[in-house]
């Protein structure tokens, strides 16, 4: 295995469900995979907490996280980007 490879983190895309607490963002991510008997596709969620130093992403966005190393007892990942807003949200 190359060193580049060895360094590389594991990103993930989702969508925002919470931003209640100061510094950090709750993201559902959905992943969808053929089910291993019967084979239809099955949807399963998942919801990672994730460190937003700056506090910029706001619920319904679309992020991409990283992982990282343990920053608290449930984060294990930071905020790389905000890849898309919602457009629905309340400007404050």
């Amino acid at each position: 295995m190359s060193e580049e490879a060895k360094k590389r983190k594991r990103e993930v895309v989702g969508e925002v469900v919470s931003t209640k607490m100061d510094k950090t963002i709750v993201v559902k991510v959905k992943r969808r995979f053929p089910h291993p008997q019967f084979r239809k596709t099955v949807t399963s969620f998942k919801k990672y907490y994730a460190h937003d130093e700056n506090n910029d992403a706001g619920i319904g966005d679309t992020v991409r996280l990283a992982e990282s190393r343990p920053l608290s007892r449930l984060k294990r990942w930071t905020l790389v980007k905000v890849e898309s807003r919602n457009p629905d949200a309340v400007s404050a």
